[in-house]
């Protein structure tokens, strides 16, 4: 089996406006000189993380859809990052899985984070996604779903060896973030990465940044603090497949079954 060489945008995103954010965003992708397999971007890339989804939602074929399909086919990489959509009179905050043929997966954020009223706006999902991509199983989650271990979990029934959070997470919270990170890698025995945004939302919240890709020891691979950057780095097959082979922790795994969550706001 092949590596898999990777690469995520960590960035300042403009409030409310998609088409700055998918300029600035290009300019970071296109920064990138090696050859990539999957480009990565923050949760809500084209507004910031915000609760305006009638001003602000796309349909599935709209403006950022076809913009991330022609990326994809001109870098030759699956491009993926969550975007308000709308579809059958709910919004998602949807994740969209977009490959290089123009083909396309989505998964929609499980836990809505009902502090900031996102459970009131938005529909939650009841789908994990885990994609197939060279050789490569891949499990893409958003934000608030790093709190949740049970959803993160890797099983011998949905097996996956990168497990990837784009996120909106603010400063305030970032010790909670850089630890469930490593918690996730070292429990799952899988590369782990998480995509954050920096700088100030229109809610006046401070975001830090602290993208970060670790192993499946929970060791920092890249730690990239509070500046905008793009990174890849290449992840190794033959490391990951040993270390699971030296330490199958996930076979002594407690059995589980998942049940629909109990919201307290409203849910859509």
């Amino acid at each position: 089996m092949s590596d898999l060489t990777v690469s995520f945008i960590q960035a300042s995103l403009q409030w409310h406006d998609p088409a700055a954010n998918r300029a600035e965003l290009e300019r970071h992708i296109n920064a990138i000189s090696i050859p990539t397999d999957l480009l990565v971007l923050p949760e809500m890339f084209t507004t910031g993380f915000s609760m305006d989804a009638p001003a602000l939602a796309e349909p599935m074929d709209g403006p950022t859809s076809a913009w991330m399909r022609r990326v994809a086919a001109e870098r030759q990489a699956v491009v993926t990052g969550s975007i308000i959509i709308q579809e059958d009179g709910h919004y998602f905050n949807r994740l969209l899985w977009v490959r290089p043929d123009g083909t396309m997966s989505h998964y929609d954020k499980r836990h809505l984070f009902g502090v900031a009223g996102e459970v009131d706006v938005y529909t939650a999902g009841t789908e994990r996604l885990v994609e197939e991509w060279r050789g490569w199983r891949i499990c893409p989650l958003i934000c608030y779903d790093l709190r949740f271990p049970v959803w993160s979990r890797n099983s011998a029934q949905d097996p996956y060896d990168l497990l990837l959070y784009v996120a909106n997470w603010p400063a305030s919270r970032r010790t909670a973030w850089m630890t469930l990170l490593r918690a996730r890698a070292m429990e799952n025995l899988a590369y782990t990465m998480g995509v954050n945004c920096v700088g100030i939302d229109g809610n006046s919240l401070a975001y830090a940044g602290d993208s970060a890709l670790l192993d499946m020891r929970g060791e920092y691979l890249v730690e990239v603090g509070n500046q905008e950057t793009s990174i890849t780095r290449t992840l190794r097959r033959a490391e990951l497949e040993a270390f699971r082979e030296r330490f199958p922790a996930l076979q002594d795994a407690d059995p589980f079954d998942l049940r629909e969550p109990v919201y307290s706001g409203t849910r859509p």
